[in-house]
């Protein structure tokens, strides 16, 4: 029996015990792909790149960089398709995907990107009600400048793992995943992110008060 039909069996055998539609199609896809179908590949990719677009971006906030990321992310998904060992389709290309935007952000060596971009832009809040002050408007834009600046400081695995759990919304199981680390390390990185943020914010606490 071939190695390509080894891991045909184990994704097909996968679909059988998988619970949730959406994971059913996507391992089955998985499988098909393994089979040399390139048009399910191409379905995946119509299925996450919007999701993995907005992940990486949250990492690597420009655009075309987070675009060259993804599609990097697919491309290494295809050639290791005979990876995929059953599991969360959407977290082993979240895993690719989040590699691709590490490896982007050490070849070009540049400074720590804006995770958070919403907070340079503030067309993603809520329109303020009529009775709102231009004075608490201008605080709350400073807040999320400040708030940006200090995470931008810290060093990309920690930011990394704090976009995941507090933006994205992974848990740690997940992240660690994702990463390629032990769940300890996750809550490590967690941790020490946080510790370094309210150290940051210290000077500028009452801003952040009320």
């Amino acid at each position: 029996m071939s190695d390509g039909q080894v891991v045909t069996d184990e994704v097909e055998a996968d679909v059988r015990r998988v619970e949730d539609p959406g994971q059913k199609i996507d391992v089955a896809l998985v499988g098909q792909a393994v089979r040399g179908e390139l048009e399910a590949f191409n379905q995946l990719v119509v299925r996450h790149q919007d999701h993995l677009f907005a992940l990486v971006y949250r990492l690597v906030p420009d655009r075309d960089q987070a675009a060259d990321a993804v599609q990097e992310a697919f491309l290494s998904a295809y050639r290791n398709l005979g990876s995929f060992r059953g599991g969360s389709v959407k977290s082993w290309l979240g895993r690719i995907a989040v590699n691709a935007a590490m490896d982007l952000q050490r070849t070009r060596r540049r400074r720590p990107s804006q995770p958070y971009p919403e907070f340079e832009d503030e067309s993603w809040q809520p329109a303020a009600g009529q009775d709102v002050e231009p004075e608490h408007k201008a605080i709350a834009g400073e807040r999320s400048r400040v708030l940006a600046a200090a995470l931008a400081a810290l060093p990309f695995d920690q930011r990394n793992c704090i976009v995941l759990y507090d933006v994205e919304g992974y848990d740690y199981g997940e992240i660690a995943r994702i990463m390629g680390v032990s769940v300890g390390t996750v809550k490590s990185r967690i941790h020490r992110g946080r510790l370094a943020l309210r150290a940051a914010l210290a000077p500028v606490r009452e801003l952040f008060r009320g």
